[in-house]
């Protein structure tokens, strides 16, 4: 298996493909670092040179964040967020949705499951 930025990518597809199972490379970055690497990106991972694998490393360790940086950096902005008390922070810090999304009957993922509500004692009756 060709590992690169510390993820093993799989064989059996397209360097194309298989370069979007690195964290932070989706689709339109991964043909653009292929093409600065000069790259074909219709090739499959097991048909790739050294040489070739080599000039994706390089291209991604000197120009693109990604893996483990990339989660420190996304940590550090929330943390960020939160301490000067933005609105996006605050939502952040009461794990609501951050986005601007409806939370009245929704947002069950981030809110997490359904608190169930007690029901309250009936008031003794008058005779």
């Amino acid at each position: 298996m060709a590992r690169v930025a510390g993820v093993d990518l799989p064989e059996d597809k397209r360097v194309e493909i298989a370069l979007t199972y690195i964290y932070g490379i989706g689709r339109s970055l991964s043909s653009k670092i292929l093409e600065k690497a000069n790259v074909d990106p219709g090739i499959k991972m097991h048909n790739l040179s050294e040489d070739e694998l080599g000039r994706i490393r390089a291209v991604i360790d000197t120009s693109i964040v990604v893996e483990g940086d990339l989660r420190k950096q996304i940590q550090l902005d929330i943390k960020r967020l939160m301490e000067i008390q933005s609105y996006r922070g605050l939502r952040h810090r009461r794990s609501l949705p951050v986005r601007g999304q409806r939370t009245h009957t929704n947002a069950r993922t981030r809110k997490g499951p359904r608190r169930a509500t007690i029901a309250k004692k009936k008031a003794p009756g008058k005779k």
